[in-house]
């Protein structure tokens, strides 16, 4: 069995992997037509990425190509609807960054309400503004809305109940419910709007979710609202967003995602966002952090391993 992995994994999954078959090659950087070219010329039967986009010329490139992973949770990079046609399994590793993500969701929003990129800055250049910056909304009491409850959506709403909030939380399955605690009730998606001083973002890049927050919705919200999406940037109408934000309709966005976004290796980012001072922004980080990365490759060990030994596809998203 001969596997091929076009991203950044850790060395440990590496070292597994390798217990699986000896045949593991790791070539992180690989994308377009150059990972196309690389499954040709490997033709692995498992392909592994993690932010690499996985397009048909590339599934139709590997002729013995019979599983293709995504080290993360969501799996929009890779197209599924070919991989089906080609009679490849498409599997994903959901809920091993939910923690991480949830954990950069509660960093953000204390990032803004107490400002600290703004108090870090100013401190960096020598400037001392205790008066200006000694007004904070508080976190205690505020209502947070939750769209989407599924791992990271659960976990952001553990963390916020620990800091005393309201949790709304909406969400396509009926009976889905995140936390059993009396601050802690479902809603439909425009009262959330609506009642939420803070709302967050956690749903997949589908048809069904694109532009789920556009002009009108982001006019539902309250002034000093705070919009936070984490998830995927097709989520939100960009446009919209920037319009609101210039226009002062919401308080502040903190992004972790953005349209066109760079690769990892690029040097700049060109986004209408990241020029507007009540917009915080992080790198597309949400699940980089040691513990995170860890239990994806582990995960991914453990799908190859189910897979080689039994040929069942754990976690398949197309069976």
């Amino acid at each position: 069995m001969k596997i091929l992995i076009a991203d950044k994994f850790e060395a440990v999954g590496i070292e597994q992997l390798k217990q699986i078959t000896e045949q593991v090659v790791c070539e992180p950087g690989l994308k377009d037509a150059a990972l196309t070219g690389r499954v040709a010329e490997f033709d692995p039967n498992i392909l592994i990425v993690r932010s690499t986009k996985v397009s048909a010329d590339t599934l139709k490139a590997g002729k013995q190509l019979k599983l293709v992973i995504r080290a993360g949770s969501g799996y929009d990079t890779i197209d599924v609807a070919a991989a089906t046609q080609r009679g490849i399994k498409v599997s994903n590793c959901p809920g091993m960054n939910a923690v991480a993500v949830a954990e950069l969701v509660l960093a953000l929003l204390l990032a803004i309400d107490r400002r600290i990129p703004e108090n870090v800055s100013d401190l960096r250049a020598h400037k001392w503004n205790k008066k200006e910056y000694s007004k904070a909304r508080g976190l205690k009491g505020s209502t947070l809305g939750i769209v989407g409850v599924g791992r990271i959506g659960t976990e952001v709403a553990k963390r916020a109940l620990g800091f005393d909030m309201n949790v709304l939380f909406y969400d396509v399955i009926p009976n889905l419910r995140p936390v059993d605690h009396p601050h802690c009730r479902r809603a439909e998606l425009e009262p959330l709007l609506r009642e939420s001083d803070i709302i967050t973002l956690h749903v997949p890049g589908t048809g069904d979710t694109k532009h789920l927050i556009n002009a009108a919705r982001l006019a539902l919200m309250k002034p000093h609202a705070v919009l936070i999406n984490t998830s995927r940037p097709s989520v939100i109408d960009e446009t919209a967003l920037v319009k609101a934000l210039k226009e002062g309709r919401i308080r502040a966005a903190a992004v972790d995602v953005y349209e066109n976004e760079p690769p990892a290796d690029a040097k700049t980012i060109d986004s209408p966002l990241v020029d507007l001072p009540n917009l915080y922004g992080t790198h597309h980080i949400g699940a980089s952090t040691d513990q995170a990365q860890l239990a994806v490759a582990e995960e991914t060990v453990r799908i190859v391993r189910e897979y080689k030994h039994t040929g069942r596809v754990l976690n398949c998203v197309n069976p």
